[in-house]
């Protein structure tokens, strides 16, 4: 059995506003949709919208965790002469 709560309709700015008990346990500031049907309204919470992770924070929350060394950078010697092209002949 639905339970059937009485709401009252005020005048807020130059719109008017539906008063909802507390009970039905709605949060300040919660978006909800609104639809007019046949025989009266319904309402619903509105789908929240796809919220981001910033993970900026993240770094140091595991101490245990250490950085992987780069391996492009690693102190292998390197054949720089392979790169100088002002002898070859072209």
């Amino acid at each position: 059995m639905t339970k059937e709560y009485k709401a009252k309709v005020f005048k807020s700015g130059n719109s008017l506003a539906l008063r909802l008990p507390k009970a039905l346990g709605l949060e300040e500031g919660a978006e909800m949709v609104l639809r007019e049907m046949p025989l009266g309204y319904s309402f619903e919470p509105a789908e929240a919208p796809v919220r981001k992770i910033d993970v900026s924070g993240f770094a140091g929350k595991c101490p245990w965790l250490k950085p992987l060394p780069r391996e492009d950078f690693d102190s292998s010697p390197r054949d720089w002469h392979l790169l100088d092209r002002s002898t070859d002949d072209v």
